[in-house]
């Protein structure tokens, strides 16, 4: 590996972590069910990858809260082209990298509205923002302890909290309570039913507790978790129009 730039001794460092070198897929005891017993045994190759670093899981999963991907997708791109650095090294022209959270505070309500982003979630980026560097662990991570202190911040509930814990830190349990798409696609694998709630889901997950999140990813991953689809999409909003 090649890195340029003041982060290059950190990036490198990180390098493994962002490979799931550390991670521990031995601690998943299947427990007699066939299914997850037969995709522990068939993906191997399956790690959960951490980066270390809160804010840069905290932007995207902020912009991605109850929108479609595509949605998601375009605002991360005019956020990154309005306030990213351009990237160190013989990077792809027009590259940009994640705003810090000065650049994204210096934001204008009118440059947010040019991106495409709503109030709901503006407040939430500017939130975690203002408090980006407490939330940086300086230690061994405990993932309850860190998704307690992310839902203190105004804007951040149990969906995202759990998404900056697995992508950030790997951590193997936690599961994304309240997606729009999970609850179904995991009852479907373990039941065969279309519909499930969060509820029910979670449920289901409880005999795996301390490795949920690496079921639901081992059931992604196995191609087994493609629940019926029903009735008409979500047609994707343009704040920019409003």
């Amino acid at each position: 590996m090649t890195a340029w730039g003041p982060g290059a001794e950190r990036a490198g460092s990180a390098v493994p972590g962002w490979l799931g070198a550390d991670d521990r897929p031995g601690d998943l005891d299947p427990g007699g069910h066939p299914l997850v017993a037969r995709l522990h045994r068939t993906t191997p190759w399956l790690r959960l990858s951490r980066t270390g670093r809160t804010w840069d899981a905290l932007v995207p999963a902020v912009l991605e809260q109850k929108v479609t991907v595509v949605e998601a997708h375009r605002v991360w791109r005019a956020l990154l082209r309005l306030a990213g650095d351009p990237a160190q090294g013989p990077a792809p022209e027009g590259m940009r990298v994640i705003p810090t959270p000065e650049r994204v505070l210096a934001v204008t309500d009118w440059e947010w509205h040019r991106c495409g982003l709503d109030g709901a979630r503006r407040r939430a980026l500017r939130a975690v923002a203002s408090v980006a560097s407490r939330l940086e662990p300086e230690a061994a991570v405990d993932c309850a302890d860190l998704q307690r202190r992310l839902q203190v911040v105004p804007g951040i509930g149990v969906w995202t909290a759990a998404e900056v814990v697995q992508r950030a830190f790997g951590c193997p349990d936690t599961v994304s309570y309240g997606d729009y798409h999970l609850k179904n696609q995991v009852g479907f694998a373990l039941t065969g039913a279309a519909r499930t709630d969060d509820d029910a889901m979670m449920a289901l997950l409880e005999p795996w507790r301390g490795q949920r999140q690496r079921v639901v990813r081992l059931l992604l991953a196995g191609g087994v978790a493609r629940a019926p689809r029903f009735g008409p999409r979500n047609a994707p909003t343009n704040h920019r129009r409003l």
